[in-house]
Order: structure tokens, then sequence, then C-alpha cells
């Protein structure tokens, strides 16, 4: 009876777990992709309406939702329709296209062309920058504001400016901006651009009057509507940025919501918005004293993001000029870009070291555990150079973990090896003493401690797995340079599911079955998942059957559990612990033939097809 109970307890925790792991991660994976698809129509079918414009106050940044006046307030348009409707200057770069509206002089337009919406290489480039009047603008300014009392003119979201000459931004050619306030100021402002995704922003004022002019500069980032996030606990998307002292600061968008504003007056940050793979960051010299700002506002009915510094107050004596400088990232988070801050990656250069940024590599969320996602990434990243595939490159760390962690997995499974020579001891304790589990425990003891058996060392190779697993999930989830990277055969990105599915048989059927009500989040079941569950399989077979009726039904269970719990997982996780088992395999196989103890794989396989005896009936 008590068996009876035990059994039937493992099976509905078994049931259990495989639900609770559905609900909380395979239920929001599926939807991800439906949420982005839903994002993209609404980016080309806007219906939202947008905020009013929003004067800046003197001594401060502007507020958050100041837009241009390039569409009406009440009526959304097409980003085409919105670029269409102003001057525009022509970004062109290896990697980024857009352009910069002469309205406001506003970096409004910005795509990332080495990126693509889905793994098909004709699909739309990533679109970062949207200009104000469309569904989802996101851009940003760089400028100047009065001291209080201050009536000088200055240039505005509003404000007309011409460009000096007529040629685009290129990496060899900046561009020239100027203002003339009528008041005797004239700005001018020189954009720069490298060839990857930083942009130098020079603003000079000139001063032609009779009196001094008190400014500040200041630069922001500014997101209207709340874009779609992964929400996942281990994933950062919304606010960041690293604030001198102040360290390491991330405001998820309903955070920025319930603070509404959250001041810093600090030296040495950078400050941006940050999604999944992509990023706009505000990357101010390193010796500036900052008045830093995370905001959100409510502007009628649309909710408005913004990170922006006011720097101190510059006076521009009568035929003086005064010089502010500023940069913008804006692209993807690559870490050989942004600069990977790790000892053993000096090597890879990037913005943080370049520009001596403080700390810029954490822009990619590598998160608390960074002393081991960093290594692991960079042991991918360096096998991938070596043989331009993703997936060879998990298979090849995979062997240099076994590899490190040889001895202790070997210390393991020769103490498992010994556990099973002794079995036929451990029968005969329980003959011997059938109703006393307390002499049975200690004459167990005894065996351990005569044999020099460690009982829990069997879980050493599981527990290693845990920090491998962790870390290599963590950079197949965040890093960039996982998403669509492809393996062979039907695996075109490494950090998505399995696209085949067991329950169209693998597409013969023409049907999605991950569509069907209530049980489709359950019917997605990829080839590398079960190939992940047999080698599962083969190695709970490796084992000698336990004569305990519900371990045995737990070790049973247990590769199909793993099979759907992992059918939800990225294919490289997947890859990973596939070749995992099967190299546990072959090393435990070894280690027992070593040890003198009999290899009983195939005994067991057998013994499971094999037919069982009818019982006797009394």
């Amino acid at each position: 009876m008590t068996d009876n109970r035990n059994t039937i307890i493992a099976v509905v925790l078994s049931g259990l777990v495989l639900l609770g792991w559905q609900y909380f991660y395979n239920i929001p994976q599926m939807e991800k992709q439906k949420a982005q698809q839903a994002t993209q129509a609404q980016l080309a079918n806007p219906a939202q309406p947008q905020p009013g414009s929003t004067a800046p106050q003197p001594g401060s940044a502007p507020a958050p939702g100041a837009p241009s006046n390039a569409a009406p307030a009440n009526a959304p348009i097409s980003r085409d329709t919105a670029i269409a409707a102003t001057k525009r200057v022509k970004i062109d770069t290896p990697r980024l296209a857009g352009s910069i509206s002469l309205r406001g002089a506003r970096l409004d337009d910005i795509a990332l062309t080495k990126f693509r919406m889905t793994v098909d290489p004709t699909s739309p480039p990533i679109t970062l920058f949207s200009p104000s009047g469309t569904a989802a603008p996101y851009y940003a300014e760089f400028g100047w504001v009065g001291a209080t009392g201050s009536n000088a003119k200055l240039p505005d979201a509003n404000t007309e400016w011409t460009q000096e000459g007529s040629n685009a931004l290129t990496p060899s050619s900046p561009v020239v901006l100027k203002y003339d306030n009528g008041q005797g100021l004239t700005f001018t402002r020189t954009i720069s651009i490298d060839d990857r995704y930083l942009f130098s922003i020079k603003d000079d004022v000139s001063n032609a009057g009779s009196n001094p002019v008190t400014l500040y500069p200041y630069a922001l980032i500014s997101r209207h509507g709340t874009p779609h996030v992964e929400g996942y606990y281990i994933l950062h998307e919304g606010l960041v940025g690293y604030l001198g002292d102040k360290g390491l600061q991330e405001y998820g968008y309903k955070k920025i919501e319930e603070a509404k504003q959250v001041d810093f007056s600090v030296t040495n940050g950078w400050l941006g918005i940050t999604d999944k793979y992509w990023a706009s960051a505000l990357l101010p010299d390193t010796n500036a004293k900052l008045n830093a700002k995370f905001s959100s506002a409510l502007t009628g009915t649309v909710r408005t993001y913004q990170t922006d510094y006011l720097q101190d107050a510059q006076t521009v004596a009568p035929g003086g000029t005064t010089t502010a400088n500023a940069r913008l990232f804006a692209g993807a988070k690559e870490a050989a870009t942004v600069g990977l801050n790790f000892p053993i990656a000096v090597g890879l250069g990037g913005y943080n070291q370049s520009l001596g940024l403080n700390h810029f590599d954490l822009l990619i969320d590598w998160g608390w555990f960074y002393f081991i996602t960093k290594p692991m990434f960079l042991a991918l990243d360096w096998f991938f150079h070596l043989f331009g595939n993703f997936g060879v490159a998990i298979l090849l760390v995979t062997v240099l973990v076994k590899i490190i962690f040889f001895p202790l997995a070997n210390k393991s499974y020769a103490s498992m090896a010994k556990m099973k020579a002794i079995q036929p001891q451990l029968q005969s304790l329980k003959e011997r003493y059938p109703d006393d589990r307390m002499k049975q425990q200690q004459e167990m003891m005894e065996i351990y401690k005569k044999e020099k058996i460690n009982p829990v060392a069997g879980c050493l190779p599981v527990l290693l797995q845990i920090p491998v697993f962790f870390s290599l999930y963590k950079v197949l989830f965040v890093t960039i340079e996982m998403r669509h990277a492809p393996f062979f055969g039907w695996i075109k990105d490494l950090s998505a599911l399995d696209p085949t599915n067991l329950f169209n048989l693998f597409g013969l059927i023409p049907m999605d079955p991950t569509t069907i009500p209530v049980l489709g989040h359950y019917l997605h079941l990829g080839i590398w998942p079960i190939i992940m569950g047999i080698t599962m399989w083969f190695q709970m077979k490796l084992n000698p059957t336990p004569p305990d009726p519900t371990q045995k039904m737990i070790f049973d269970w247990m590769p199909l559990i793993f099979t759907f719990m992992l059918a939800g997982f990225p294919a490289g996780l997947v890859i990973y612990w596939a070749w995992n088992n099967l190299l546990s395999v072959l090393q435990q196989a070894y280690i027992m033939n070593k040890n003198g103890v009999k290899v009983e794989l195939f005994d067991n396989i057998k013994t499971t097809f094999s037919k069982k005896p009818a019982e006797k009936k009394s």
C-alpha cells in the first residue's frame, strides 16, 4: 500500500513539474513570438494618439514627450510618411541606415542593416529609432536650455536647421548643421559617426551680441509608448545606466512608472534605454558632471520614458564661443563592440576600453553570475571564430568542460561503480534485518566506511551541470551573437526552439498543433528534445534498476519529463544537454569497466523491452 501511495505521489509530482514548467516557461516563450508579430503589425498600422508638445523648462532638460510637429497630435502616421514630412540628412554606414531630421536636428530614423526581423535574409532590417508622429516614437536629442529668467531664443524640437553642404553622414564625412536665432547667437552642430554605432555630437555657440548668455548643455533619449518586453526575470529591459559611485542602475518600465522620476548627480556615468538585443545610450565625457535623470510621464493617453542629463552652465561672453560634446550609442549590443570587461578579454577592444567608459559592458545583461557567463561566452566566441559555427562551438565547449571537471567526475563515477559492486551486500542487509531499518542504516554506513564510498557522490555530475547549464542558457538568451546563429540541418537559430514538431509528424501534416485551444501550448516537441530524451534514457539505463518501486518509477519517468521540459528551451541548450548526456554515458561506462564493475546498459535495455512473466494466480 505504501509503495502504491509513493508511486502515485511521484507521478502526480512529476505531472505538476511538467505543467508548471509549461505554464511558466513554454507558454511565455510561444506567446513571445505572437506578441512580437503584433508589435510589428502595430508599427505598420499605427492606431494610437500622440502626446502634445511639452516645452523645456529653464535650467532642466526637456520633459518627456516633447515631439516635433511632424504630424498632427491625434493622427499617428507611418514611418515613411513621417520621414518624408521633413527635410533630412541621410545616414549611410556599413551597419546603420536612416536620416537626421533638420527639424529639431533629431536623430530619429535609424535601422540596423546587419540584423533582420527573422532568419530570412530578405526580411526587413531591425528598426531602432522612429520619428515623432508615428505609433512608437523613439529618438535622441541634443541641445541647450537657458538659465532661469533667460529670454534667449534657443533651438528646440521645431527649429529648422540648415545643412552646410549636401553630403550624407558617413564614417568619412561628418555633417554640419547651423541655426541663427536672429538675436546674435549662432548654433553650429557637427555630427560624426564611426563604422559601428557611435555618433559624436559637437555643439558650438557663438555670441555676436552685446550681453553674455548662460546656457546648459543637455542630451536625452525619449521613447513613447510602452514597448513589448520579453518579461523574464533573468533579462533587464528598460532604463539602464552606470552612474558614477551610484553604480549600475536598472529601472524596468513598470518600476519607473511607479517612481515617475529618479535623479542622479554624478561624474563618470552613462545612461540609456535597452532592449534584449538593441540599445541606445548617452555617453558623455567621463569627467563631465551630470545631473542625470530617469523619468516617465503620461501625456494624454501615451506613456513616455526618458533618460537625460544636464551639464553645468556655460557662459558665452560677447564675441566668444563655447562648446559642448556628446556621444550617442545606437545599435546592437555586440560584446566586441560594447567592450567585454573581463581579465582575459582585454584584446577584444570596444567602446568600454577605447572611450574609457565606466562598465559600459554591463549594457549587456550578464547577470549576477557574470564570472561564469562571461567566460562561457568568451569560450563559445573563440571556438566560433575558429570553426564558423556556434553549434560546433557548443559541442567543443561541452568537451572542454568535461575535461576541466574530469577528475571530480571520475571520483564521482568511481564511487557510483563501487556502490554497484556492493549491491549484493546491501541486499543481504535487508534480508538479515527486514524489520529494523535503523540497524540496516548502521550496517550500511559501516560498509560505506570500509569501502571508502561517498553515498552522495552520484549527485556530483548533476551538480556540476547546473552552473554550466545556467551560464549557457544565459549566453544563448541575452547575447546577440547567438541570435539567428545556425547549426546544421533544420536548426537555423540556436537561440530559438527546435522548429520541428512530433505532433504534426515533423511537417508531414499541414497544421500547427500549438494553435489548438487549451492543449496547444503542450504540443511542441522537436527532434533535438527527443534526441536529448533518448540520451538521458540511455544514461539512466546505465545504472541497475533501483529495488525501490518509487525510485524506479521516478527514474523511468525522468527522461520523458525532461524531454517535454527542454522542448521549450533554445535549441542550442538542448543540443548541449544531449551531447553532454552522450559524453557522460561514455565516461561512466569507461570508469565502471576500469573499476571492474559490469556495464549493465544493454542488459537493462533488454530487460526493459523483454516480456515480463505473468504472475501466478493463487
